[in-house]
């Protein structure tokens, strides 16, 4: 019989440092302890979920306790090579951790927080999807990475978690490369699954304690959700988030194909869910830490000729809108759009609201992510 995939689930309503911290230790605990995980010499990268510059609260980063915590536990368990980094969608690590309280614990742990310093060609030809990608050398350098990632809604693939996050690992504006490489939801999803095939973080850990709905991943709304989630498995962790707030884990590209490609399991009878508590049923857990008005896209993909057809008329389609009262004309979203010759533009002059030109966007959402001011939203 195949081994169920393990995942904790710690209960946890504040981002009081101690709480977080009793908390991801009882749950490394349960996964066997960071000594199962890693040898005392090898070097870690701790990867966060920075995607831009953010007000702590906003939920659009991983909170300080989160790594503060898993910090601390690695300090006081002997490790002593340890850096922090993440590829950022605008800004370097340190900028985007300049200020939120991240940098001073990190500077406390003696954790440095680096700057990816450059880009290199690695070849994957088991890949399904990709076949090689441009990783930053610190990465390759590091012998042991854990995720820390952040509970989250995406426009594209609908939630943005454990898997997702790993996208961090892909070096400065080949980030933006890969989505016209890899379009739809489909191809970037398998691709995902292929760079966590290749990169295999040890431990993935989310930091759900306040999550985004909405309009995320950039410019959701908070919403309190109060736990934390920890496996080795990060499609299951994902289904566990899924589940959490009533979406079928299956309508999760990254959790369809992850399964599919055995990055891990979506399936509730393939996971094994503790609590400090015990083992409890998924059915338990959604009744007891759920949330069944959670702002997430929920509607069903359509499948066959009826989505080819909507694809080649251009309609139901997902598409980035700009609320014109809320743009500042910063142009941040023209920068972003990685299509050549650019899906949105100023046509009408700068300091206007940019234009999108629908028939070169490719729905990568790159616009909607990095808009400051939350004026762009998928509809």
């Amino acid at each position: 019989m195949q081994e169920k995939s393990k995942v904790i689930l710690i209960p946890c309503d504040s981002y009081d440092g101690e709480q977080v911290y009793q908390g991801m230790k009882k749950g490394l605990e349960l996964l066997g302890g960071l000594d199962s995980m890693i040898a005392p010499e090898e070097k870690i990268l701790l990867k966060p979920n920075l995607l831009k510059k953010a007000e702590v609260e906003k939920a659009v980063i991983t909170h300080p306790a989160v790594v503060a915590a898993m910090g601390r536990l690695l300090r006081e368990e002997g490790f002593s090579n340890i850096i922090l980094a993440d590829s950022c969608g605008t800004g370097s690590t340190r900028k985007v951790i300049r200020g939120t309280g991240m940098d001073e614990a990190l500077e406390k742990l003696g954790i440095p927080a680096v700057d990816f310093s450059e880009g290199i060609q690695v070849e994957y030809p088991e890949g399904v999807q990709a076949k090689d990608f441009i990783i930053p050398k610190e990465l390759l350098e590091s012998d042991c990475v854990i995720s820390l990632c952040k509970m989250k809604t995406h426009a594209l693939e609908r939630i943005t978690g454990a898997v997702k996050n790993s996208y961090g690992f892909i070096y400065g504006l080949h980030k933006a490369k890969g989505h016209t490489r890899y379009p739809s939801a489909d191809s970037f999803a398998r691709m995902l699954v292929d760079l966590n095939r290749y990169v295999h973080p040890r431990l993935y850990i989310m930091d759900g304690i306040v999550a985004m709905e909405g309009n995320g991943p950039g410019s959701g709304d908070p919403i309190h959700m109060g736990v934390m989630l920890m496996s080795h498995d990060p499609v299951a962790l994902d289904s566990v988030f899924c589940s959490l707030i009533h979406l079928k884990p299956q309508m999760v590209p990254t959790n369809y194909h992850g399964e599919k490609m055995e990055l891990g399991v979506w399936q509730k009878e393939k996971i094994e869910l503790l609590t400090p508590e015990g083992e409890i049923s998924l059915e338990e857990a959604v009744k007891t830490y759920g949330n069944s008005s959670f702002h997430v896209d929920r509607r069903p993909v359509r499948r066959g000729i009826w989505e080819r057809m909507a694809k080649a008329l251009n309609l139901f389609q997902k598409k980035p809108y700009i609320d014109q009262q809320k743009c500042i004309g910063c142009g941040v979203c023209v920068n972003s759009c990685p299509v050549p010759g650019k899906a949105v533009n100023f046509k009408n002059g700068k300091g206007t609201p940019p234009v999108y030109d629908y028939k070169k966007c490719i729905r990568c959402f790159c616009c909607q992510e990095m808009c400051p001011k939350k004026a762009i939203k998928v509809k």
